[in-house]
Parts: C-alpha cells; structure tokens; sequence
C-alpha cells in the first residue's frame, strides 16, 4: 500500500514538474524581431513561436492541421505515449525483431 501511494506521489510531482516547466520559457530561448518587425521566440531545439499570445494561438490552430504535427500516421510502429520517433513502414527498423544475434 505505502509502496502504490510512493508512486501515486513520485507521477504526481513529475507531472507538476512537467507542467510547470511547460508554462515558463525556455532558459536558453531567444527573443528575435522577423524581417516582418513580428517579435518570435527561438528555442534552443529549432522551434519558434510568436511572443503575442493571439498569433501564437492563430499559428498553432494553423499548424495542427498539417498531418506531420498529428502523431505517428496510422500503421506505424513507435511513440510510445509521444515519446520517441514514429517508424513508418518501409523503414529498416520497421519490425526488425530483436537485435540478440543468438535470438535472431
């Protein structure tokens, strides 16, 4: 029982801490002006978004409709709960099996 509530507490703060870190800026982001005069936010990783929270909002209902920001398409294998990549088939690693030579 004190094992399940240790647990229960540890999902607990890791999803505190998750949602928390989502609400703050990164540490390493940059604020940059366009050639437009639009202020964004360059993350470390590649991203960007608008600092006005409305065209942030207008950007991202844009975005959601291309099908690369949807998930994994249907059929591929990976991703598990939108972590790691999606393997789509045709893909070497596709059903590769196991990679013990002797299970192989």
């Amino acid at each position: 029982m004190a094992d399940r509530r240790l647990v229960a507490a540890v999902i607990l703060a890791l999803a505190a801490s998750g949602h928390a870190a989502a609400a703050e800026p990164d540490a390493g982001a940059v604020e940059a002006t366009t050639a437009a005069g639009e202020k964004v936010l360059l993350h470390p990783n590649g991203r960007w978004e608008y600092v006005n929270p409305q065209k942030a909002a207008a950007a991202r209902k844009v975005a959601e409709q291309f099908p690369e920001n949807q998930g994994c398409p249907p059929g591929s294998q990976g991703n598990f709960f939108g972590f790691g990549r999606c393997i789509p088939p045709g893909d070497k690693d596709y059903n590769r099996g196991s990679l013990n030579p002797n299970r192989r």
